[in-house]
């Protein structure tokens, strides 16, 4: 035991990994609660003690069931010790991945293997760790932003779903109101076609009652003059009687046609729908137009919120220049505004833009005859309008090839009592919209050349009923 105490090193014996009582080299380490180790051999010598042989701190069974005071082999050993030399563990082999003292290190075992420090694996691991906890949390970012994305997503769904729900309503419904607003008209008209029927075939019924009686006079008087003398009649037969009876004619009333003059036909639901589709789409570049209330003519009168003009005569001078333009002008984008001329029998309206080979003619209308006033209303003077006549005669005024005005006629069932106008400079062209016939085309000025800025154009004419923009929340 001398040998083994002489054999140990004293930094064997600070390290406390030699028994306590023989100084030998610990393989089986027991350790008690008070720091001591010793071998299995010394602390079963020790049975009668009940104590720590070097100390003497008493502890319960230490030597019969050193379990049952939390003794093991392993209890007694340092981690960071070679369990073969007992020498502090320095070295890692990248190969088997064991640690290991610098006594191991000249063994066979790790001959030619890589080592290194464990201090530099250590750190080498942990930033191996470090980048990888990054990636993860970089992972886990990506995860939580891509959980708040399908979260945005699922609330945009619902919500676009939502939105499509009530415009797919609203076009059923639009369209419900168009199909009640058609039977209506289609019923008013043929009301109105029914009473002017009756109308006229009681007309004819009393007429003809009334020459029924005329007739039934007639011929009870002949018959009373057949009863006559015979000296009598024949004195005056031809005097009257005769003349009567073969002059008298039945006169056949008016004749009223067995066949209904319209048969209705059920409207194109799908023309109807795509105007209407196409009038919404214009909307949506509604502007809010007033009108301009500089270089106004006499004759012409605004509103307070210059939304509304009207023509006023001045007597004794005779003035057919009603025109004034919109405050806001256009050099390109799309634009649209709606006029009410619901009260109007005549009006012009559309767009303007300064030409200057038309200079000269833009005076026209001061002084010059009314049946001329429409001639300035030309794309080739800078105007591309429409307008109404005589309250019945719509006209589109497109250039001429000759000297004369060329004024097309438009057609509509439903007279515009409210038209939208919307201007696509890119595209160059005007488009008029019948907003009382559910948005259905008027007429359209395509390949239009506007060179400087474009206003928009409103004539009252010499009808003294207001023309009205309407407001874009209208």
């Amino acid at each position: 035991a001398s040998s083994s105490v002489l054999g140990c090193s004293s930094e064997q014996k600070q390290s406390g990994v030699s028994c306590s009582v023989c100084w030998e080299l610990l393989t089986e380490p027991l350790r008690l609660g008070c720091g001591h180790g010793f071998c299995p051999a010394c602390i079963s010598d020790s049975r009668e003690a009940r104590g720590c042989p070097v100390c003497g701190q008493r502890l319960p069974s230490i030597v019969e069931h050193p379990r049952e005071v939390g003794m093991s082999p392993e209890d007694g050993w340092k981690e960071d010790l070679c369990r073969k030399h007992g020498k502090k563990l320095l070295l890692l082999c990248r190969e088997d991945r064991e640690v290991f003292c610098l006594c191991c290190e000249k063994t066979q075992e790790h001959r030619d293997h890589h080592l290194c420090l464990i201090r530099d694996a250590a750190k080498e691991c942990q930033e191996m760790l470090q980048a990888a906890l990054r990636r993860l949390q970089k992972e886990q970012q990506k995860a939580e932003e891509l959980e708040a994305d399908i979260r945005e997503q699922r609330t945009s769904c619902k919500y676009q779903m939502q939105t499509e729900r009530q415009r797919i309503r609203s076009e059923f419904n639009q369209l419900r109101c168009i199909l009640d607003c058609e039977e209506r008209r289609e019923l008013q008209k043929l009301e109105e076609e029914e009473r002017k029927t009756l109308d006229n075939l009681a007309a004819a019924e009393a007429e003809l009652v009334q020459q029924t009686w005329l007739l039934k006079d007639l011929i009870s008087d002949l018959e009373c003059r057949r009863e006559w003398p015979t000296q009598e009649l024949l004195r005056r037969v031809n005097a009257f009687v005769l003349p009567r009876g073969e002059i008298w004619t039945l006169r056949k009333p008016k004749l009223v046609s067995k066949k209904l003059r319209r048969v209705f036909r059920a409207p194109d639901l799908g023309a109807m729908l795509q105007a209407q589709r196409e009038l919404t789409h214009v909307q949506c570049y509604w502007e809010d137009i007033t009108l301009d209330p500089f270089n106004l003519n006499l004759n012409l009168v605004l509103s307070e919120d210059q939304r509304q003009v009207i023509s006023v005569p001045i007597w004794p001078v005779k003035c057919y220049n009603y025109g004034v333009l919109g405050s806001q002008y256009f050099s390109s984008g799309k634009h649209y505004w709606e006029v009410d001329v619901s009260k109007k029998t005549a009006w012009v309206l559309g767009v303007y833009c300064r030409a200057r080979s038309c200079t000269a003619e833009l005076a026209l209308g001061r002084g010059a005859e009314h049946q001329n006033a429409h001639a300035i209303y030309r794309p080739q003077c800078g105007y591309w309008v429409i307008g109404l006549k005589n309250a019945f005669k719509y006209k589109a005024f497109e250039d001429a090839s000759t000297c004369d005005l060329n004024v097309l006629t438009l057609s509509g069932a439903v007279p515009p009592l409210r038209v939208g106008v919307f201007l696509d400079c890119e595209a160059g062209t005007v488009s008029f919209f019948n907003v009382t016939n559910y948005g259905s085309l008027i007429y359209r000025f395509s390949k239009c050349s506007f060179s400087q800025n474009v206003y928009p154009y409103f004539n009252p004419w010499n009808c003294p009923a207001p023309m009205t923009l309407c407001p874009p929340s209208s």
